[in-house]
């Protein structure tokens, strides 16, 4: 097939490899013409070093080109981006094809989830046609072929069962699950505990904070996700607890070494520098603390770290709140 690839992040870099390794032809787009030419001439993303992209994939800065005649649409931008990315395909005409969504996020002010934003810019007629991918995947580890196991959803089971067969591999595995919102909301609510738990660790506290927060941090996101009408027993699977683990525990997440630096005294946009690459939970926690508010739904550690982000709370501080809130039956 011919697929358009929308961001080359490492994550775009690695699952368009992987996708032309399997015989297809994929065209890798991103808005920055001088870093298209660098990824056409050495073919090795800057981030992940002494990783070659397969040769079946053509890197472009040229937007209607990357969208002409392809029959399967990928997209790995940011959940920032992701509505000026479609606005501009829209203004080109638009696609006709399957569009899967890998970007994790909820959007700022609308509150929506990326799949949502994307049939609200393109159009209801356009619903049948997304999908989402979502799950416990480094980038670094993917385009390495080590083992990997992600979560494929789409608003048309037909379509849910083909994206498992277009990215399977043998080290890539993709389960099929009907719950669209359910998949979407727990790869963008991990972020934000991720850098919970980045800044825990940062603070020199111990396993046994890292593994509360994770526990609470996931009945946060479980009481949240009803307001989207998300499954809750979704949550305990890849999409949720699974992505949870690997962002919360590893130093290749991004929103955790962000966490990390913030807990070491740098300001969030020097961590933001420092990192190199979109800490998507930095934005998602202040969707997902709105959704929060309008609901009455309390997040104790979503608004911990939107207080440290965006209001200058002091980590240690945002602890003592934390340890100073009043204490609930466990409910599960």
């Amino acid at each position: 097939m011919r697929i358009g690839y929308l961001g080359a992040g490492t994550w775009g870099f690695c699952l368009a490899s992987l996708l032309a390794s399997k015989g297809n032809q994929v065209v890798l787009w991103t808005a920055n013409p001088e870093f298209a030419k660098v990824l056409q001439k050495k073919r090795e993303h800057p981030k992940l070093p002494k990783c070659q992209a397969d040769a079946r994939v053509e890197f472009t800065s040229d937007l209607k080109a990357a969208l002409e005649g392809v029959e399967f649409l990928v997209e790995s931008v940011t959940s920032k981006g992701i509505r000026p990315v479609f606005e501009q395909v829209l203004t080109l005409g638009g696609v006709n094809c399957p569009i899967i969504i890998t970007s994790k996020g909820i959007e700022q002010n609308s509150g929506l989830l990326l799949p949502e934003v994307v049939v609200q810019v393109l159009g209801q007629g356009m619903r049948k046609n997304i999908s989402c991918m979502s799950g416990p995947s480094h980038a670094e580890e993917v385009i390495q072929k080590l083992p990997t196991s992600v979560v494929a959803a789409s608003y048309d089971p037909l379509l849910m069962r083909q994206v498992v067969d277009v990215f399977g591999t043998p080290f890539f595995r993709v389960y099929p699950n009907a719950d669209m919102n359910g998949v979407a909301f727990g790869g963008a609510m991990k972020n934000i505990i991720a850098i919970a738990c980045g800044i825990s660790d940062g603070l020199g506290f111990g396993d046994n904070t890292k593994a509360a927060l994770m526990t609470r941090g996931l009945h946060e996101i479980r009481k949240l996700s009803i307001t989207k009408g998300c499954k809750p027993e979704t949550l305990n699977g890849l999409s949720g607890m699974g992505d949870l683990c690997v962002t919360c525990l590893s130093k290749l997440s991004r929103n955790y070494m962000f966490g990390r630096l913030i807990a070491e005294g740098l300001e969030p946009q020097i961590a933001q520098e420092n990192i190199g690459m979109v800490v998507e939970g930095a934005y998602s926690c202040v969707s997902a603390l709105q959704l929060a508010q309008k609901n009455q739904i309390e997040v104790p550690i979503t608004q911990a770290i939107y207080s440290i982000l965006y209001e200058k709370l002091n980590p240690r501080d945002a602890v003592k709140t934390l340890l100073q809130r009043a204490i609930k039956e466990e409910h599960l």
